[in-house]
């Protein structure tokens, strides 16, 4: 179902549809090379210095790892991320290997992670990422060393029909995107001023 954002100005075709689902196709599978290129895509995200703090821990339905990524969801999450394809925990390393303090590790992590669910668009594919995860129960079902945080789950594959969701799922899954107006976002001058975007 079309879910392209109602932007105020064009942006890419593949921001502008980019969305978030809940209904994934349980019969689908990504390939090894499709796979590879969403990781790919993380891997060149920008970094502060190159440190490159990003790590991911990636399962495939009915693998260990997904199953272990799984089980670390919160109950809502729980109830429609098990069918993607495959479920993706990103950690952020806040330090160095010498005790050095990384104060990019979240952001950069952001950025790797953004540009995983850009190339997984480009692939024709659908990323839902959640903040709804145990990160205690990450930690210890992996052995995630001190020092490491984990920062959110990415559930991918490919979109299926919402009318095989619950109706509470389904109500979010079929409701309007919304965003703030630039104005209330983007300032300059002053806090709160909003930036001047009219033509010259």
């Amino acid at each position: 179902m079309p879910h392209r954002a109602l932007t105020s100005v064009p942006v890419h075709p593949l921001l502008a549809e980019r969305w978030s689902p809940r209904s994934f196709d349980p019969a689908h599978t990504l390939g090894d090379g499709q796979l590879a290129s969403l990781l790919e895509a993380a891997r060149w995200a920008a970094s502060a210095f190159n440190v490159q703090p990003w790590r991911f821990l990636v399962g495939r339905r009915g693998d260990a790892t997904f199953k272990a990524v799984h089980g670390a969801l919160i109950g809502f999450n729980q109830r429609w991320a098990g069918d993607a394809s495959v479920l993706i925990a990103a950690v952020a390393a806040e330090f160095k290997a010498d005790g050095t303090p990384v104060p990019t590790a979240a952001y950069d992590t952001g950025l790797a992670a953004a540009q995983l669910t850009t190339q997984a668009h480009a692939e024709g594919l659908h990323a839902h990422q959640m903040s709804g995860f145990d990160p205690g129960r990450l930690a210890a079902a992996f052995g995630i060393p001190e020092g490491f945080r984990p920062l959110a789950v990415i559930a991918v594959g490919a979109v299926a029909d919402p009318e095989r969701l619950d109706d509470s799922l389904r109500a979010r899954e079929t409701a309007p995107r919304e965003r703030r107006p630039l104005e209330e976002s983007f300032f300059s001058g002053a806090w709160g001023e909003p930036v001047d975007l009219r033509p010259a």
